[in-house]
């Protein structure tokens, strides 16, 4: 028996259709929970940051803490999928959640509550990971485009269900947005109690050392880049001494990090995944397409609500658009790769749409006609539908079952950094944007710049045309948030076309297609 072969049958589930759809019934629901803790509070930040007096610095950090602890967190948790039971694991991720959850309810400041928002995100790391991993363990990669669909129709609607129980909460004077962090702890208990009754995995244990000097440089390093991002141009200088000292610190990090990883007996990012051209052009497009997604999206409840003057409840319906494109286009899309075993073409779709709609909400400001805005979020929600879960299934066909959890979580790692990247620095230039933007208005009302203020406006409260003029601002600067997105959908666009399809294997236990793609894939000489 060949290695290729035996981490195959060591690791391969053979389960009927009804069997995976009830061992994945509480994996879904652990993944609605991870969705909903992000969604739920986008709509509600305008009020929430402004109860707890932060400014936007603090709108972008709330957002951002969450998506780096997920980003740091991601590979540890991949990793220890190939030594421990995952559903032990996927169980402790979702206590971790919760504790999270209710900490973040009780947060008086923004520091506290950027603190707790960090340990929700390691919980959502956990869950991001290990539902890719459990899922490409139970179910062969030519089957797995049916099953990402109902991954995708989940996330549909703990994307559409979040921004629509935030806003209601937080137009319910007797809740509060603090239930927005409540709201999750119910259905966290429900998927735990699920999946202790229906996910039945084997534990496949290998001596493995957990490399923690990687995962403590590579966090270190992402953690200092975007603390410099988003305090540039406001705290200091783009161009200044700071600046110099942090994108060095980063620098030395990220290559003290790289030097640790190709040492370590067991990296967390190991690098020769990325002799594997499939895995490193899907990286490629998983930041672009994590810049884009975060990075932009993240800030329209801001601006329906800013600039348009919505409840939070109206910002949420007014997204479902966005939601209905995801929806349909992860779910029919996963069919017809089911059906089809190819994959390639609707990557390549679901990019461009990402483009041109990234491009066309570029044209966004305060007045623009809701309809043109529904259409250009419908073509982003497509585009995210196509793209995002089938970069994962391009990943996983291409190496071997007990590379499962460290590849996965190799895109998911890197989707999460540059969705983090996108938020700090799509929130600075936000910021930078607003400032610039209400100094030109309020001048021409005769008004010194310095009477804005630091904090978001709550606009029902503002004069007639001082109110005009923040929402002015604020909906340029959401347009052009959204035009300097469009770059990162150009070259996720690229990456995908350079990526060569391999048909989708109908087996786990089906030996990893052999040639150029996939042999590069494992070095000459390893041993499992």
């Amino acid at each position: 028996m060949t290695q290729a072969t035996a981490p195959a049958r060591a690791t391969a589930v053979d389960m009927s259709h009804r069997q995976i759809l009830e061992a994945l019934s509480g994996l879904l629901l652990g993944m609605f929970v991870a969705i909903l803790s992000t969604t739920v509070v986008s709509n509600a930040l305008p009020r929430i940051i402004t109860d707890l007096r932060g400014g936007q610095s603090a709108y972008t950090w709330v957002v951002t803490s969450t998506l780096l602890a997920t980003t740091a967190t991601t590979p540890i948790w991949g990793k220890l999928s190939d030594l421990f039971s995952k559903k032990l694991l996927v169980q402790l991720s979702l206590v971790v959640f919760v504790l999270g959850s209710v900490l973040a309810g009780q947060a008086q400041t923004t520091g506290e509550l950027i603190a707790c928002r960090v340990v929700q995100g390691v919980g959502a790391g956990g869950l991001t990971a290990l539902a890719q991993v459990i899922m490409a363990t139970m179910i062969a990669p030519r089957e797995r485009g049916r099953y990402s669909g109902y991954l995708g129709a989940v996330m549909a609607v703990g994307t559409i269900g979040g921004p629509l129980i935030g806003g209601v909460i937080v137009d319910t004077s007797w809740l509060g947005w603090r239930w927005c962090f409540y709201v999750g702890v119910p259905f966290a208990v429900l998927a735990l109690i699920v999946l202790q009754r229906t996910l039945r995995l084997p534990v496949v244990k290998r001596e493995v050392k957990i490399d923690w000097w990687g995962a403590t440089l590579i966090t270190a390093a992402v953690s200092l880049l975007l603390v410099w991002i988003t305090l540039a141009g406001d705290r200091y200088d783009w161009i200044s001494w700071q600046s110099g000292v942090m994108v060095a610190g980063a620098t030395l990090l990220g290559a003290l990090a790289a030097r640790v990883e190709k040492r370590a007996a067991d990296p967390m990012i190991p690098p020769h995944l990325f002799r594997n051209r499939t895995i490193t052009l899907a990286v490629i497009a998983s930041i672009a397409v994590g810049v884009g997604m975060f990075g932009a999206s993240v800030f329209l409840g801001q601006y329906f609500q800013i600039s348009r003057g919505a409840s939070p409840t109206m910002s949420g319906l007014m997204t479902l658009p966005m939601i209905g494109g995801l929806l349909v286009s992860s779910t029919v899309v996963g069919r017809i790769i089911t059906s089809t075993g190819r994959w390639k073409s609707w990557l390549v779709i679901g990019s461009v749409l990402l483009t041109a709609g990234f491009a066309l909400m570029g044209t966004m400001r305060a007045d623009t006609p809701y309809w043109h805005l529904a259409v250009f979020m419908a073509l982003i929600g497509l585009g995210v539908g196509m793209s995002m879960q089938n970069l994962v299934l391009a990943v996983q066909n291409t190496v071997r079952p007990d590379e499962l959890g460290a590849a996965s979580s190799v895109v998911a790692f890197f989707r999460s950094l540059g969705g983090a990247i996108g938020v700090s620095a799509l929130g600075a230039v936000l910021g930078h944007r607003v400032t610039g933007y209400m100094a030109d208005g309020l001048s021409r009302l005769g008004i010194p710049a310095s009477g804005s203020g630091g904090g978001l406006p709550d606009v029902h409260t503002l004069p007639g045309p001082i109110r005009t003029v923040v929402e002015a601002a604020y909906g340029h600067a959401a347009g052009d948030i959204f035009l300097a997105a469009a770059p990162f959908g150009l070259l996720a666009l690229v990456a995908v076309v350079l990526i060569r399809e391999v048909p989708l294997r109908r087996s786990n236990a089906e030996p990893v297609p052999a040639g150029r793609e996939t042999a590069e894939a494992v070095p000459a000489g390893t041993k499992d």
